[in-house]
C-alpha cells in the first residue's frame, strides 16, 4: 500500500507547532501510521462524526490535554484538521467552537480534494 499523502487545513499545522516538542512527537508518528494505513494507540474515531473517517488524537501532557483532529475519508490523503489544547470546561466535551471549526475545515478539505482530483 502506498503512504497517503499529508495535508494540512487552516492553521492545523501552525497549531501543531506551538504544542511542547514531546506531544509533537507523538502526534507526528500518530500522522506517519495513519499515512501508513495504521491507526495509533492514541487515536480514536471522533464520535461526533459518525463512521471512522474522522479521528482524535488525544494526548495528556502534565496537566494538560492535546487534540489533534485529521480525516482519512479523502482517498489517498490524510487531512489534519485541527490541532488544539483543550479547555473544555465540562468535563471530556469538546468546546463547540472546536466542533463547528473541524465542520468547516472537513469541508475546505474536500473542496481542496476535488479541485486537486480535477485538476
Amino acid at each position: 500500500m502506498a503512504r497517503r499523502r499529508l495535508e494540512y487545513v487552516g492553521r492545523s499545522q501552525h497549531d501543531l507547532c506551538r504544542f511542547p516538542e514531546d506531544v509533537q512527537e507523538i502526534v507526528v508518528f500518530a500522522l506517519l501510521e495513519a499515512q501508513d494505513g495504521h491507526k495509533h494507540k492514541n487515536a480514536k474515531p471522533l464520535a461526533r462524526f459518525h463512521g471512522a473517517g474522522v479521528l482524535e488524537i488525544a494526548l495528556r501532557y502534565k496537566s494538560d490535554a492535546y487534540r489533534v483532529i485529521y480525516t482519512l475519508d479523502l482517498a489517498g490523503v490524510v487531512y489534519v484538521l485541527h490541532a488544539f489544547k483543550k479547555k473544555s470546561v465540562r468535563g471530556i466535551a469538546t468546546r463547540r467552537e472546536d466542533i463547528a471549526l473541524i465542520e468547516q475545515r472537513l469541508r475546505t478539505a474536500a473542496q481542496i480534494h476535488e479541485q486537486r482530483r480535477n485538476t
